[in-house]
């Protein structure tokens, strides 16, 4: 039998700033011309293959994508995986698009065949995604919400962990990244509280096909020490 964690459920809300300063013109255009072009279709959730140009070999999930870095390389990287990247921060958005496209070309430039953005609440997504339809969930350098009464904000949740062990099939895995010791803490009493994955220690230093990212880069500049999990569906 699993201990439990003594946490409030996740609430039915979306916590996080989702504009930061007022939008330049470029990135207005990237919102309302780039984005639409690779918006992840609420018409593909039952079916998510349906979503990308040819058929994936594999789909794989990020959840906060933040500047976009890291989907962008594992698109590079895996051309054959089906990439969904969540994120409902517009200048995280903007961030990614405008590495996707040219200026001036919004509208009609070219966009990533393989790699599709879901920009409203990720949970949304994982509650209508088919049973074991996703090969690897990432979740890189979330926010931490460090104060405890925040706690039920946090990506990782006994619910969420629910959610995601539902979607992922077995053997998948689902990588964690973080560098707030609170969050660090929490990612080791959450999964070790549960039966759904398999678990292991952190490393501590980046694994090999883990692309970096500017939290990371931030993370070092202030003297934190990322810690890297890799967990296994049962």
């Amino acid at each position: 039998m699993t201990a439990s964690v003594d946490v409030k459920a996740s609430p039915e809300r979306l916590y996080g700033r989702q504009r930061g300063h007022p939008l330049r013109p470029r990135q207005q255009r990237l919102l309302d011309q780039t984005l639409p072009r690779m918006r992840f279709p609420e018409a593909a959730i039952t079916d998510p293959a349906t979503a990308f140009g040819h058929q994936p070999a594999q789909i794989w999930l990020e959840v906060g994508f933040g500047g976009g870095e890291h989907s962008l390389a594992q698109n590079e990287a895996n051309p054959d995986v089906g990439y969904i990247a969540c994120e409902v921060f517009e200048n995280g958005l903007c961030s990614l698009l405008s590495r996707v496209v040219p200026e001036g070309g919004e509208e009609i430039a070219p966009v990533p065949e393989m790699l599709r953005i879901w920009d409203e609440d990720a949970r949304i997504l994982l509650r209508g995604l088919p049973d074991a339809s996703i090969d690897r969930l990432f979740l890189m350098f979330p926010d931490p919400w460090p104060k405890s009464r925040h706690a039920k904000r946090r990506f990782v949740h006994p619910e969420t962990v629910k959610m995601a062990a539902r979607i992922l099939r077995p053997g998948a895995t689902w990588r964690v990244a973080s560098d707030d010791p609170t969050y660090q803490a929490w990612v080791e009493e959450v999964m070790g509280a549960q039966d759904l994955f398999e678990t292991a220690p952190p490393a501590t230093v980046r694994p090999e096909g883990w692309p970096p990212t500017r939290y990371e880069a931030k993370a070092f500049a202030a003297g934190r020490r990322p810690l890297y999990w890799t967990f296994t569906r049962r």
